[in-house]
């Protein structure tokens, strides 16, 4: 018996051996537990590690000292609910399920707080058809125990697309992302059970009154309630990492930090208004909840991430799963123009440009570029630095290899394992294409250091821009008119790698026959 456990343990080695999944330092016989958080229109430069400088992430950087970190890695959308599709189901923007923000017809009520808090079917985005292949469906075959801790998304508590018919035995969180735009909702949800959580209920979409004093803060207070839903996700996300410390655990945490409405625990503003002194109030102008202190209170939500981000690895370094533990850390877009966020301030997207137009909602480099950082103990080089070009369906065959499961023949995804050990011939893309039926449509595709975006299309437009990111990060310079050649192959792209969908057309490119549509109205 004991020659058939060696064998068996050897053999396991082996395999992993040929899957790309040693280490530098450790061969592993067991599967790694896979820890993968993903923040909430998070900029690629809101982190330490990424250069920023007013905003204190000591955890997060740590990681990427432990670890690799990316600089060429981008979303799937510049808006949530696809970039979240296209991480989970391995499909670039151009085959995709779901392809923009979309509600569910037929639901007048849906912006109706207090009726959405007692009639279930009014949450919740278009769906995910029933049999999807997802992360959680792949890794569920794989032997992992899963969990979704967060925000959803991806289809109401009533339809097929909710988390648990999607491959995740634990969900907990916010379900419609209509839902997380208040820190102190009326509910979450575990699984399919509504958890009532005796806040309030109140519109996240609101202005100071007239007669409120906007500089005293307890004009304030009525945006606040008694539990602050991130407390809660934390605490669930550390409790299945204790009740699965025996098996496999896949943990995805999408957390709904930074993503407006400014809201932070009290401790965290102070924090950060003893740093930056008086400023000036946001009463709701812009969308969203007013906010006594908003530049203060959008420091301390990135910083209470990152505390939490700190919780997580102390609480695998308590339980003796740190070293088998892989760690992703990343956001779903680029930092947003609304709710009184202060992006200039903060300088978000550093390099990159993040006002409206070119961060959360466009596909420019500061809408979908973002952080990516990855940590294994003894197995990734501490302090290494890849520039991979990658997006978000890349993780899927990623997470697959490192399961010691087969990835889908569907998938548009490259693994970056050997990116991340140091080990055999990393795979790279000829392409990466992007496609987002909103904000006027767009088109972009990334090509070595070429960048070309095609907008406007629900105004008509047939135009496209050429950037060269090795000159122009900024995207400043249309250098269209200098190179045909690379024009005609982006448009080429452009056209192989989009299928037409009915649930999300693409203006005159999907109705050649007809005229210009009427832009999509902004969210």
């Amino acid at each position: 018996m004991k020659h058939l456990s060696f064998f068996a343990a050897f053999l396991f080695a082996v395999l992993l051996l040929g899957s790309g999944c040693t280490g530098n330092k450790k061969k592993s016989t067991v599967k790694p537990n896979i820890v993968f958080i993903m923040a909430d229109d998070l900029g690629y430069g809101e982190l330490g590690c990424y250069g920023q400088e007013k905003i204190e992430t000591p955890n997060i950087d740590k990681l990427a000292a432990q670890g690799m970190k990316f600089t060429e890695f981008y979303s799937g959308a510049p808006v949530c609910a696809p970039a979240r599709c296209m991480l989970l189901t391995g499909m670039e923007p151009g085959h995709a399920q779901i392809r923009g923000n979309k509600e569910m017809a037929g639901r007048d009520d849906m912006w109706d707080y207090i009726k959405v808090s007692a009639d279930p079917n009014l949450e919740g985005q278009y769906p995910l058809r029933k049999g999807t292949q997802t992360i959680g469906t792949l890794l569920q075959e794989a032997g992992y125990k899963t969990s979704a801790i967060g925000k959803w998304g991806l289809g109401g508590p009533l339809t097929d697309g909710r988390p648990t018919e999607q491959g995740f035995d634990l969900f907990f969180g916010y379900n419609c992302q209509r839902q997380a735009h208040n820190y102190y909702p009326g509910h979450l949800w575990r699984n399919d059970e509504k958890v009532e959580l005796g806040n309030r209920v109140f519109s996240p979409h609101q202005q100071l009154p007239k007669d409120a004093d906007p500089y005293d803060p307890k004009s304030y207070e009525p945006y606040k309630g008694k539990v602050y839903a991130p407390d809660l996700m934390i605490k669930e996300a550390l409790s299945f990492i204790e009740e699965n410390k025996d098996q496999p655990f896949f943990l995805y945490y999408p957390t709904t930090i930074p993503h407006v409405a400014l809201q932070a625990p009290d401790e965290w503003i102070e924090k950060y208004h003893k740093i930056f002194g008086d400023e000036e109030p946001y009463t709701g102008n812009h969308g969203y909840l007013p906010c006594r202190y908003p530049r203060a209170t959008y420091a301390a939500m990135i910083s209470y991430l990152d505390d939490q981000v700190g919780q997580i690895v102390k609480k695998l370094k308590e339980l003796g799963l740190y070293d088998n533990t892989v760690i992703f850390f990343t956001s779903d877009n680029g930092p947003t123009y609304v709710g009184g966020v202060d992006t200039k301030f903060f300088d978000s997207a550093k390099p990159f440009r993040s006002e409206y137009g070119w961060g959360k909602g466009f596909t420019h480099e500061g809408g979908i570029r973002e952080p990516m950082i990855v940590t294994w103990e003894g197995h990734i080089k501490p302090g290494s630095t890849s520039d991979f070009i990658g997006a978000f369906w890349d993780v899927m065959p990623t997470l697959c290899q490192l399961a010691g499961a087969p990835a889908p023949d569907s998938t548009d995804g490259i693994s970056f394992v050997p990116t991340l050990l140091g080990q055999g011939k990393q795979k790279t893309h000829k392409y990466l294409y992007w496609e987002f039926p909103a904000y006027t449509g767009q088109q972009a595709v990334r090509m070595d250091n070429w960048k070309a975006i095609h907008d406007s299309i629900f105004k008509g437009n047939r135009d496209i821009k050429l950037y060269d990111l090795n000159t122009d990060l900024q995207e400043l310079h249309d250098v269209s008119a200098d190179h045909p050649d690379i024009v005609e192959e982006m448009s080429g792209i452009m056209t192989e790698a989009h299928v037409p969908s009915k649930v999300f057309p693409l203006g005159y490119i999907d109705k050649p026959a007809q005229a210009a549509e009427k832009p999509a109205e902004k969210k």
